[in-house]
């Protein structure tokens, strides 16, 4: 298997897999391309690590930096947007690489914490050492999940 880092949304192996991704999720977008140009343009700093066999798309991480700010002081936290695997590839370490290269991606410029949202896999995230944080509230109303990296 191959991993590649995603700076662009524009590349068709990550548009077939986000596809099928929403898909999955039973969620119907009337505008794919307008998703997409948004995903490059939203000015979040989107990035993603797409993992392929053989050149077909088996899973992707989708993640950017996340300024939290209050009053007082700010923090800047890794945030995981999207994440998916093809069926036939979980429980084969897919899921577990990618998580871990988009960690890696995060220590290396500083970043102490992860942010998630999950309604469809906590036990993997639990089993990854993120723990669900009932303090911190997610507008989509899933539950949050953090992870402190050092």
């Amino acid at each position: 298997m191959e991993t590649r880092l995603i700076d662009s949304f524009t590349d068709e192996s990550f548009r077939e897999s986000f596809m099928l991704y929403f898909g999955e999720l039973g969620i119907t977008v009337r505008d794919w391309e307008g998703l997409f140009r948004e995903m490059d343009t939203a000015g979040r700093g989107n990035l993603a690590y797409l993992c392929t066999d053989g050149g077909k798309a088996v899973g992707f991480i989708q993640f950017c930096l996340m300024e939290c700010a209050g009053w007082f002081m700010t923090k800047t936290l890794g945030f995981i947007r999207e994440f998916w695997v093809a069926p036939e590839y979980r429980g084969r370490g897919c899921g577990s690489e990618l998580l871990g290269i988009a960690e890696g991606y995060f220590m290396e410029r500083g970043v102490t914490s992860i942010a998630l949202t999950t309604d469809t896999a906590p036990g993997f995230y639990i089993k990854q050492g993120y723990r669900h944080d009932p303090g911190v509230a997610a507008k989509n109303g899933d539950p949050v999940y953090i992870k402190h990296l050092y």
